[in-house]
C-alpha cells in the first residue's frame, strides 16, 4: 500500500548521527542525554474493542499518566514517547516498566539498525527506522524503539514528528481490526507503518532520477555530476535500511509460536514481502541512477568529440594557409643591391595585384576544404 509523502513540520536538532565520543569507554548500559534531546511529550492511547482515550502528557505529569495505566489494567495501552531529553524522567519509565538498561541504551543513542531482541517473559524490543525524503532530495531517517510488555506497547522517537498517524486514525476507528486484535499486532502495526513510507521515498528518488535524465542532455555540468552521486549514496543508505529490515521480519517469522502467535505470521510475512519489493525498487534505482551517471560522462565524452572536432576543422583549415603565408614571409629578393636578377628568388614579389591574388588563392584553398569536409560528413 503506498502512502503520500508525510506532511511535516521543520525538523528540529538532530541529536547526533554518530556515536558521541564523549561516551566512548563508558559502561554498558549507560544512560546519556544527547545534548540536543527534546524535551519529552507523552501521548497515551488507551483502547480494547469497544472503546479507546487519547490524551496528552508531559514529564510533570508523568504520574498522573502511570495511574492511569494502573487503574485500567483491561485496556491495551500504547505509550508514544516523543523526546527524552529528561534523565530522571527515563529512569524512572525504566524502573517502572523494567526496561533493560542495555536496550535503552540503544534507544537513546538513536543510530541503531533495524533489528529485534526477545527479553524475559517474552517482551520485545524492536527498532525500526522511518524515513523522509526531504525538499533537497536527501533521505531523513529517525529512529523508533519500541517495547512490548503484557497490555502495552511503548514507542521511543528523538523527535516530535512522525509518519505514524494513520496508525493513530486507526485505532481512533470505529470497528478497528488494531484494537480487536493482541497488543503484539501495536507493535507490528508501528513497523509496517513506518515501512509503507519507503514507498514514496523511493518513488520520489525515481522520480528525481528521470529529472536527472533529462538534464544531462539539456547541460551537463559538474554540479549535475555532484547531485548524481549525491542521490546514488541516499539510494544505498535506503537499501542497507532494507537488508537489515528483512534481516528482522526473518528473525520475527522464526520465531517459536509460544512468542509470536500464529494468527500474526500471515501479517509478518506480508510484511516481509512489501520489504523485499523495496528491496528490488531500490535496486532498480541504484541501477538507473547508475546508468545515469554513465550517461553523463558519455554525453560529455560526445559534446568534448564535438569540440576537438570543430578545433580539427579549424586547425586543418589554417595549416596550409600558415604554410602559404610562412612561404612568402621568407622575402628572398627577385634581384640583388646591383639590380642582377637572382634565379628561383620568389619573383613573385614585385608581380601586379599579388597581394590580392595570393588572398584568392588562400580563399580558394579555404572552400576547397570545406566542401572535402562536408562530402565527408564531418558537419553532420
Amino acid at each position: 500500500m503506498k502512502l503520500p509523502l508525510p506532511l511535516r513540520h521543520p525538523r528540529a536538532a538532530r541529536a547526533h548521527d554518530s556515536k558521541d565520543t564523549a561516551s566512548l569507554g563508558t559502561a554498558a548500559g549507560t544512560l546519556r542525554i544527547p545534548p540536543a534531546a527534546l524535551s519529552p511529550r507523552l501521548f497515551l492511547i488507551s483502547f480494547d474493542e469497544d472503546e479507546v482515550y487519547e490524551r496528552e502528557y508531559s514529564a510533570a505529569t508523568y504520574d498522573e499518566l502511570l495511574a492511569t495505566l494502573r487503574a485500567r489494567p483491561d485496556l491495551k495501552h500504547w505509550l508514544d514517547v516523543r523526546g527524552y531529553g529528561d534523565k530522571a524522567f527515563v529512569e524512572r519509565l525504566r524502573d517502572d516498566f523494567q526496561l533493560p538498561s542495555l536496550q535503552l541504551e540503544d534507544v537513546l543513542s538513536d543510530i541503531q539498525r533495524p533489528k529485534v531482541e526477545i527479553g524475559e517473559n517474552g517482551r520485545f524490543f524492536l527498532v525500526n527506522r522511518m524515513l523522509e525524503l526531504l525538499a533537497d532530495h536527501c533521505v531523513d531517517n529517525d529512529q523508533i524503539s519500541i517495547f512490548t510488555g503484557e497490555n502495552y506497547v511503548i514507542s521511543f522517537q528523538s523527535d516530535y514528528d512522525d509518519c505514524l498517524e494513520p496508525l493513530r486514525q486507526r485505532l481512533r476507528a470505529e470497528r478497528s481490526a488494531v484494537r480487536r486484535r493482541p497488543v503484539l499486532y501495536v507493535a507490528y502495526a508501528l513497523i509496517d507503518t513506518s515501512i509503507d513510507f519507503y514507498f514514496p521515498v523511493l518513488d520520489g528518488l525515481a522520480e528525481h532520477i528521470d529529472n536527472l535524465e533529462d538534464r544531462v542532455f539539456l547541460e551537463p555540468h559538474k554540479e549535475l555530476l555532484g547531485e548524481i552521486l549525491s542521490t546514488r549514496k541516499e539510494i544505498i543508505k535506503v537499501r542497507r535500511l532494507l537488508a537489515s529490515e528483512r534481516d528482522m521480519l526473518n528473525e520475527l517469522m522464526r520465531l517459536d509460536p509460544h512468542l509470536v502467535a500464529k494468527e500474526l505470521r500471515p501479517f509478518i510475512r506480508d510484511l516481509y514481502d512489501h520489504v523485499t519489493q523495496l528491496i528490488e525498487l531500490a535496486e532498480n534505482a541504484r541501477e538507473a541512477v547508475s546508468n545515469v551517471a554513465e550517461l553523463y560522462q558519455s554525453e560529455v565524452n560526445t559534446r568534448m568529440n564535438q569540440v576537438m572536432k570543430v578545433l580539427t576543422i579549424i586547425s586543418s583549415i589554417f595549416i596550409p594557409l600558415s604554410f602559404i603565408v610562412g612561404v612568402y614571409g621568407m622575402n628572398f629578393q627577385p634581384e640583388d643591391q646591383y639590380g642582377r636578377k637572382l634565379p628561383m628568388n620568389m619573383p613573385e614579389l614585385y608581380q601586379p595585384h599579388g597581394y590580392v591574388t595570393l588572398l584568392t588563392l588562400m580563399g580558394c584553398v579555404v572552400v576547397f576544404q570545406l566542401y572535402f569536409f562536408w562530402r565527408r560528413g564531418w558537419f553532420r
